[in-house]
């Protein structure tokens, strides 16, 4: 007598058991299911994509601390001088159009008005 109710509750808990993991597996193979995991596994991705080129770009910074020290560039950086607009001089003087010296070799003039502003109008 015991012997049945033990099998009959052992075959139970098993049919329990299988069911509910089969339900577990049908829910997870549902396209929204499938989706939602994908979508984690790429949030997941690009926060490992994110992680790595951090560390990248912290062991680039400190090889470039490393190699301004060897070179010895670890002191202030002197700027270049200011550049200044040279324009070509105006076409217009009589002695540039009769003499072909002054076209093959052009004269500059150092305080033009000429503008470098992208955003001015053309």
């Amino acid at each position: 007598m015991f012997r049945r109710t033990f099998w009959f509750t052992a075959g139970a808990a098993a049919g329990v058991w299988a069911t509910t993991k089969v339900n577990r597996k049908i829910r997870q193979l549902t396209p929204e299911s499938l989706a939602a995991q994908a979508a984690n596994r790429a949030i997941e991705a690009g926060h490992r994509i994110k992680d790595f080129a951090l560390d990248v770009r912290d062991g680039m910074a400190q090889r470039e601390a490393e190699l301004d020290e060897v070179l010895g560039l670890n002191a202030d950086p002197e700027l270049p001088p200011a550049r200044r607009v040279a324009a070509l001089e105006n076409g217009s003087d009589p002695k540039h159009d009769k003499n072909p010296q002054y076209s093959k070799n052009p004269t500059y003039v150092e305080r033009s008005t000429y503008s470098y502003n992208r955003n001015e109008d053309h």
